[in-house]
């Protein structure tokens, strides 16, 4: 069980962390709540009602971290071939779709990051050196996806855009100061493969 995910009975997942992946993960999990943050527009009030007709942001983020996290729904090869015409109608669309859904994506990524967080807080609260993290079949969902953002925000950091992007990284001089940060990123996607692998199953 060392350093991957295994399926307990009756579903869900459970991994071995020792004090130090444990650190990491939630500090990078606090960093990443601190990203998201509330959001632009979003209110925080106690009305259902206000908070069922809040709208959200139209504009992307500004932040190349958080543009990742929450692309425009229209873009992409076929947008940049389109006629200036079309590019500014695709421009429109993407701007609604983030007013209406952007604030729930915000605050579904937080859920999950508290997930993660709260399960770690209790997981250290009873350990001796390192521990065994038992997750239910929700809060492994949960965990699969906040260790999808956070490696999407380290990737984002490293200028990682595809497969070719990643093999690069396997060659980095030690001495290169984003290696810490390549090791993480790379130790995430192993975590989130055999988490996939474990639901799965």
């Amino acid at each position: 069980m060392p350093g991957h995910f295994e399926p307990l009975p009756g579903g869900g997942a459970a991994v071995a962390l020792d004090e130090v992946e444990i650190s990491i993960i939630r500090s990078l999990a606090v960093q990443l709540l601190e990203l998201i943050g509330p959001g632009p527009g979003e209110d925080v009030s106690d009305d259902p009602l206000a908070e069922l007709f809040a709208e959200g942001p139209s504009e992307p983020p500004s932040d190349p971290v958080l543009k990742r996290l929450f692309p425009d729904a229209y873009s992409g090869p076929d947008v940049e071939a389109a006629s200036p015409e079309q590019a500014e109608e695709q421009r429109a669309y993407s701007a609604e779709f983030r007013r209406f859904t952007e604030n729930d994506l915000r605050a579904g990524k937080r859920d999950n990051a508290l997930v993660v967080i709260r399960s770690l807080d209790t997981l250290a609260a009873a350990r001796e050196g390192g521990a065994v993290l038992k997750l239910t079949p929700e809060e492994s969902k949960q965990w699969l996806s906040s260790l999808n953002d956070l490696r999407l925000a380290i990737g984002s950091r490293l200028d990682v855009v595809d497969e070719e992007d990643t093999d690069l990284l396997y060659r980095l001089p030690d001495e290169d100061p984003r290696k810490p940060m390549v090791m993480a990123y790379l130790w995430l996607g192993g975590l989130q493969e055999t988490l996939v692998e474990t639901l799965m199953k």
